[in-house]
Formats: structure tokens, sequence, C-alpha cells
């Protein structure tokens, strides 16, 4: 993998903040900033396929109308929560 220099302008309060964190955490302050950046696009890109997931299942149901209530939903939780090992609610309409 190929790396490139890119720059980012913060302002002097930031900047600071950024070198004592750095070297509270005995890192450069490069290196804190990468890994906060990878940090950031990691967690919104779970954020999105989230998003995506729920207008996928959203766009299902309104053509299936086949769903589960909360009742259900929640009964099945509560029984795996009590190690058991039950099946899915079926889906219905």
């Amino acid at each position: 993998m190929t790396t490139k220099t890119v720059s980012v302008k913060l302002d002097s309060i930031l900047q600071e903040r950024v070198k004592s964190l750095a070297k509270a955490h005995h890192r450069s302050a490069h290196w804190l900033m990468k890994e906060a950046i990878s940090q950031y696009v990691e967690r919104e890109e779970k954020r999105e396929r989230v998003k995506q997931e729920a207008y996928s299942s959203w766009a299902e149901y309104q053509k299936t109308g086949l769903h589960v209530t909360f009742e259900e939903a929640d009964e099945w939780l509560a029984a795996l929560e009590k190690g058991k090992d039950t099946e899915a609610p079926e889906c219905h309409q």
C-alpha cells in the first residue's frame, strides 16, 4: 500500500491539545492524528452499513409486510440471554 502526505490545518489550541496527548501517550502527533482519522473512518463506515441495512430492511417490509413484533423479538432475546438455544421468531404479516 502506498501512502500519500496530506495536510490538515488546525488552530493553535487544537494543535497544542494534540501535542499534549501525543506526549502523554508517548506517541508522535502524526501517529495520534492518523489513529484518530482511522478510527473515525472505520466508525462512520460501520454507521453507513447499518443505515443501508436499515433502508434495505424497510424497503423489504414495505414490499412484503413481513415483520416480527417488538414483544416477539424481546421474548426471543430474553431467552437467548438466559442461555436457551432458541430459533428466531418467524416473520409474519
